[in-house]
């Protein structure tokens, strides 16, 4: 493929990266000198990304409210919503827009080629020609409103979106770690301030500020154009010119990040977070956390160094730094900012614990630092480096896709060399890097003397000692109650209805109709007539089943022992979670857990155990459920990996009950800081714990009703008899798990499949006779009215209806539904007017349960109430095909959208496995294509009625009396 530059374009160099099978070329746009790097591959999943280097200079979170509010409207397209229409209009892989602590991205992808030119052109004319509406700023940003919006005797309100992201954001303790530790570390650069913007500070931002930083930001002079796949550069190149390039010259201005100015001596700081229960109990709450500024992060060989340094002490738990705080009494677990942070242009690196103590400050300093110096006295083992040396080239030969399509990781992988003018080639071609790496630590005294000058002798170190404070979260509230009556008070009654009057030009702006022929689409015509689906092949080892899948994996195997669940007592099943974590992280035969981790670490990429249930494809009461052991690895040590794997299941020993202990309290820590982050998730499958016995067990195991009984469980640990039990009984567990059938699963490359299977047919054995009966759950049908309060400053409701599987027929309709509902009406109702970050609609058909669904939403009366008229409108409305259409796309493009070549293989025997053949899934596709607006109606009025819903909400404390009033149980995490 020719990748010859467009006219108006010059190429600056190109270079193959055989590791990965890409060519990566760069170009300089010759007016402008927008840089693009274009990744040339054999892959259909076009990605395209523009970002300018953003650099706030305050927290108003100005680069965030312009990256929200240039989406709404641009010069060929001024319309109110056009990113949130063309996602109803395409058939897009991905789609979304990022704000950075140094950059704002623009990035989507597609497989469809009309698609990705069509979104090309918005996306464009978007970013280089927003209308920057001064109504979007109010709805995106900030705004003042009446609480009775036309009464202006009512009090003062701050409304929008991203006012009330950040809020949510917020109020997650390592966002607010994170935030403050970085004003520490950072006392002069952009870093200093929260680029997401600090919700006490952006209601300062004001519109002409916007529309300033948008001036001198948003420009090709400022701006790197990324893209990978196979169409051609000079095609791309093409389009930039035509749709933006040529109506601009230089801009005669540098953004650029300086190097921060270091300090002489370590610094210490103290700061408290609310903790909004004035009743609670402070001990045990405090975050003690370390940071060093280190190099830049444009210094690849600095940047490998430091990156091989922090893996050496935190790979896993027999790495000194991580063994250290796992097993420290100065506090319950290592502090989730633990690591290396390369995103920004000079690296840091954290470690600390949480649930700690003030007083614990100089112990964790010390703790921390006699680690370092015994490190960089004695070094480590050969084999520890050797270990972490092969964590870093298996990361670089893994091909990802699972979570954002493969060429945005490599796109987003390159962006932060890009945005600091660094060498993005070598840092998608890491080999010869990695190699020089190797050479460098086979010197005896590499690691102490990393040791000492990236750490030790670094004296640009922050300690901060963040504890809580009960008081805060009131006093805040309060701060801001009174700045608002303050301003209510100096208004005459001409501001006054000047405020009344943008609330309602708002309202209008967000209820008319906009013209949305005026944008590009696909149509059902565009929509392939068939998925693509991998097909294993079968066979067996001895008695066992077998599948493998010959895929593009890059030299790495995934392999996976899965195990049908046995039956258990209820108490066992409550302890499912624990026994999958532990598996994999205890000790094995003679190893205790160290040994085990380290032998771990010179296999695997990673090992771990996952249970999975799932209701069958036509009674959600019925299931199927499993229990999975899966680890990948360089294919050189595959041999290695089946001994390990085998090991692992047949020896693994329940005797190191600290051990168990640690991974709890561990455990219980991440669960706990999941709720401000996914608290959407955790209330849907609350409200659906009554309807399916899946939704109540994910509930019970890993939902809100799980949080809870692991803070049980990790107290009652206080009695050794009971961790004792504890043990005893995930042992029981796993005697029963032995006995339970099993069968194999393998993904490879297609040349090494061969040599790989030989090595299972001789490794593992030849034959099992399964002994147990499989689980089975107790059928559910329940109506559940909760409130769940905790420590946020924000709500997440949901509803759920018990509807039905994916085999019945109208589970296809129930699909489209929650797409044509959140299109239609939600998005509007609960994002832009109700200033929530998100809401819509879903069924899933594992659970037989259709969810309402709002996240880090302000409101939740007035939410609840949104949602019975979602349905008021969808029955009494008239609709149009194209919302009906758009609705069909959103879910069909949800279905094709690839992952990465081992990604799809599992995702495939998975389904397989829980009875959903390939025919099964595109008759479902097919009944998809089908669906009309009249069963969209019939439904929901079949479904969708008032005595069925279950509703949960998760808010702060200060909702309990709205709550109570709504006849929600109060349940205090």
């Amino acid at each position: 493929m020719s990748q010859l530059p467009h006219p108006s374009f010059e190429m600056i160099r190109s270079e193959a990266v055989d590791s990965l099978n890409i060519v990566v070329h760069e170009y300089r746009h010759k007016v402008t000198g927008a840089q693009h790097i274009h990744i040339e591959a054999d892959n259909s999943e076009n990605v395209f990304l523009v970002a300018l280097r953003t650099v706030p200079e305050d927290s108003t979170g100005v680069a965030h409210i312009l990256e929200h509010t240039a989406l709404c409207g641009s010069k060929k397209y001024p319309v109110r919503d056009p990113f949130f229409m063309m996602i109803r209009r395409s058939l897009n892989t991905f789609m979304n827009a990022f704000t950075s602590s140094d950059w704002t991205a623009y990035p989507f992808a597609s497989q469809n080629r009309k698609d990705f030119d069509n979104l090309l052109d918005v996306y464009l004319d978007a970013v280089f020609f927003s209308r920057l509406d001064p109504l979007d700023f109010a709805q995106e940003g900030h705004r003042l409103e009446f609480e009775d919006t036309q009464n202006d005797d009512s009090d003062l309100v701050y409304k929008g979106v991203v006012f009330n992201e950040m809020k949510g954001a917020m109020s997650s303790i390592p966002s607010q770690l994170w935030h403050t530790l970085c004003e520490k570390l950072y006392p002069t650069t952009t870093y200093h301030h929260n680029s997401g913007g600090d919700p006490a500070k952006i209601t300062e931002l004001s519109y002409e500020e916007l529309q300033a930083f948008y001036q001198s930001h948003y420009h090709p002079s400022n701006a790197i154009f990324m893209t990978f796949g196979d169409i051609p550069a000079q095609e791309l190149q093409e389009k930039f010119e035509q749709q933006a390039l040529n109506q601009f010259s230089a801009l005669d201005k540098t953004i650029s990040v300086p190097p921060e100015q270091r300090y002489n001596s370590p610094q210490h700081s103290q700061a408290n977070y609310p903790l909004d229960d004035p009743e609670a109990d402070l001990n045990d709450k405090t975050h003690i956390v370390m940071s060093w500024l280190l190099g830049k992060s444009t210094d690849l060989a600095a940047t490998l160094e430091a990156q091989l340094l922090s893996s050496l002490l935190f790979d896993n738990s027999a790495s000194p730094l991580q063994q250290a705080l796992e097993t420290t009494d100065l506090g319950s677990a290592p502090s989730p900012l633990c690591g290396l942070d390369d995103s920004q242009f000079e690296l840091s690196f954290c470690c600390g614990i949480e649930g700690s103590n003030p007083e614990q400050t100089q112990a964790v300093e010390d703790l921390v630092l006699g680690v370092l110096r015994q490190l960089a006295e004695q070094g480590l083992p050969q084999e520890q480096v050797e270990a972490s040396l092969h964590q870093l080239e298996l990361q670089q030969r893994e091909i990802g896709g699972d979570s954002y399509p493969y060429g945005l990781q490599l796109i987003l992988t390159g962006l932060t060399a890009a945005t600091h003018r660094g060498d993005v080639l070598a840092l998608l071609n890491l080999e010869p890097a990695l190699a020089e790496l190797r050479a460098k630590a086979e010197k005896a005294d590499f690691v102490q003397n990393l040791a000492r000058r990236l750490l030790l002798d670094n004296q640009h170190r922050v300690t901060l000692t963040m504890s809580p404070d009960p008081q805060l979260a009131q006093q805040e509230l309060d701060a801001e109650k009174q700045k608002l009556a303050d301003i209510k008070a100096q208004l005459n009654e001409e501001e006054k209805q000047a405020i009344i009057d943008q609330s309602l030009a708002l309202l209008e702006r967000q209820n008319q109709q906009d013209d949305a022929s005026i944008l590009p689409k696909v149509g059902i015509a565009d929509v392939p007539d068939s998925s693509q689906y991998p097909e294993p092949i079968k066979g067996a080892i001895g008695e066992l089943p077998y599948n493998r899948y010959a895929a593009g994996t890059n030299g790495l195997v995934y392999q996976q022992i899965i195990i049908q669940t046995p039956q258990l007592d209820e108490e066992l099943i409550s302890l499912l979670p624990y026994y999958c974590m532990a598996l994999t992280e205890l000790g094995v035969g003679e190893l205790d857990y160290l040994q085990s981790q380290m032998k771990q670490s010179q296999i695997v990429g990673s090992m771990s155990a996952f249970s999975s249930v799932r209701g069958t494809v036509n009674d959600s009461q019925e299931i199927n459920a499993y229990i999975t052991l899966s680890a990948k690895a360089l294919s050189r040590n595959h041999k290695a990996l089946c001994e390990l794997m085998l090991d692992t299941l047949q020896n693994v020993r329940f005797d190191e009950l600290q051990r168990l202990q640690e991974l709890v309290a561990h455990a219980r820590a991440r669960m706990q800081q999941s709720i401000t982050g996914n608290g959407h998730s955790l209330a849907m499958t609350a409200a659906s714990a009554g309807i399916s016995p899946c939704a109540n067990l994910t509930h019970r195991l890993t939902g809100l009703a799980g949080i809870q009984a692991i803070k049980n469980l990790d107290d009652s640990f206080a009695d050794e008899a009971a961790l004792k039990q504890f043990a005893a009984r995930l042992q029981t567990i796993h005697k029963k798990v032995l006995a339970s059938s099993k069968q194999y699963l393998l993904v490879s490359d297609k040349d090494s499949l061969p040599a790989l299977s030989d090595n299972l047919q001789a490794l593992w054995p030849k034959h099992e006779e399964a002994q147990n009966s499989s689980l089975s759950l107790t059928k559910q049908d329940s109506r559940i009215q909760q409130a769940w309060t905790t420590n946020t400053q924000v709500n997440f409701c949901a509803k759920a209806y018990p509807t039905v599987a994916s085999g019945h027929q109208d589970a296809a309709a129930l699909s489209v539904l929650g797409g044509f509902l959140r299109n239609g009406f939600l998005h509007r109702a609960i994002r832009e007017q109700g200033g929530a970050y998100g809401g819509g609609a879903s069924q899933d058909n594992n659970i037989a349960s259709f969810r309402f669904y709002s996240y880090r939403d302000p409101r939740f009366n007035e939410t609840l109430d949104d949602f019975d008229k979602a349905l008021d409108w969808l029955a009494n409305t008239e609709h149009d095909e194209q919302a009906l259409e758009e609705a069909i796309l959103g879910v069909i493009s949800a279905i094709d959208k690839p992952s990465s070549p081992a990604g799809e293989a599992k995702q495939d025997f998975h389904a397989r496995l829980h009875g959903r053949s390939p025919e099964v899934r595109e008759d479902f596709r097919q009944r998809i294509l089908k669906v009309t607006i009249a069963d969209l109606q019939r439904v929901a009025q079949s479904y969708l009625t008032p005595e069925r819903a279950s509703t949960v909400v998760i808010c702060p404390p200060a909702g309990e009396e709205a709550a109570t009033q709504l006849g929600l149980e109060i349940i205090n995490l």
